[in-house]
């Protein structure tokens, strides 16, 4: 199996609950203060090293409790953290969350997260990284050097992947230089002006992105499951019914299999059908890291809902 380079966010998530969101200038009592280990690169970093991909975080911490904490988390669940970088003048990113029935407020400061440069990147990338190896991106990090390095993984012959949150308008010769592109129904109308509510609207939004070069892109729509385009025709995958607890790391373990099963060289419709079921693992357990599922555990799921994947990583 090729590797998998997550080149991403690591931000410390700092929770608690209240009755009700505070007015301005209000205290409120609150209750079930809890931290955790995130970001967007690190969740989706675990998922892939959880489904078996040997994975490979590119990032930046800061200085502090909070950086070693996520580094070290991270390599208990089998990230090779050697390229994560430690900023000297810049605290480790943190997300401030307010959680109220279903109502949720998060302030995020990105820290370290932004001073991850492109020249660093590249020579990483030139150092560790050989053709048909995994590039996985978000936007959480510093714009152009994202940009950059998508652009220099493909030059490489690495297959590249991004997630798109949070939406923001990218050029052309990004699209051009991506094999997968992933987004929700927000960030897709974020993006192309198209809120995938139908089919029809679904097929004009997936033909957006292949006009401009995308190889794939999928769609994912929460309950609804996910959709792409393969072979020039809209496949549609449904999702997996579970007793939901939490949502939070859904996403990110969706795309950590799916990244995963890109460097296995699987069926992309497949591969599409193991992330999907990894994404419903992860919302029955309360979290995100903790929750992501290991291949075993996606197997067995699928054998319990008739599908039979008998694949070696």
């Amino acid at each position: 199996m090729s590797k998998v380079i997550v080149f991403g966010s690591l931000n410390a998530d700092l929770s608690i609950e209240c009755d009700r969101m505070p007015r301005a200038s209000e205290t409120v009592h609150g209750k079930g203060f809890i931290t955790n280990p995130g970001g967007k690169g690190g969740n989706q970093a675990v998922a892939a090293s959880r489904m078996g991909a040997p994975t490979l975080m590119l990032g930046c911490v800061g200085p502090d409790a909070f950086g070693r904490d996520l580094v070290s988390s991270l390599v208990r669940y089998g990230v090779s953290c050697e390229n994560v970088s430690v900023s000297r003048h810049y605290p480790t990113g943190t997300a401030l969350i307010i959680r109220s029935d279903d109502d949720k407020r998060i302030i995020v400061n990105m820290g370290a997260n932004q001073r991850m440069n492109f020249d660093t990147v590249r020579t990483t990338l030139r150092g560790l990284a050989s053709p048909g190896d995994v590039l996985l991106t978000q936007l959480e990090c510093d714009y152009e050097t994202t940009v950059k390095s998508v652009i220099f993984a493909h030059e490489m012959g690495l297959k590249t992947v991004m997630n798109a949150s949070p939406a923001i308008e990218l050029p052309d010769e990004l699209y051009a230089a991506l094999d997968i592109l992933c987004v929700n129904e927000a960030e897709c109308e974020a993006l192309c002006g198209i809120n995938p509510v139908d089919s029809e609207s679904m097929r004009r939004a997936l033909d957006f992105f292949a006009e401009r070069g995308v190889k794939h892109t999928v769609i994912t729509l929460g309950s609804k499951g996910s959709a792409s385009l393969v072979d020039g025709e809209v496949l549609e995958v449904p999702s997996f019914k579970v007793d939901v607890v939490d949502t939070t790391g859904a996403g990110d373990a969706y795309l950590g299999a799916l990244v995963t099963e890109l460097a296995a060289e699987r069926p992309f419709e497949e591969s599409m059908v193991v992330a999907s079921a990894s994404g419903a693992l992860a919302t029955t357990v309360v979290g995100a890291q903790k929750a992501m599922p290991g291949y075993h555990q996606v197997v067995d799921f699928l054998a319990e809902n008739g599908i039979d994947v008998d694949w070696d990583h």
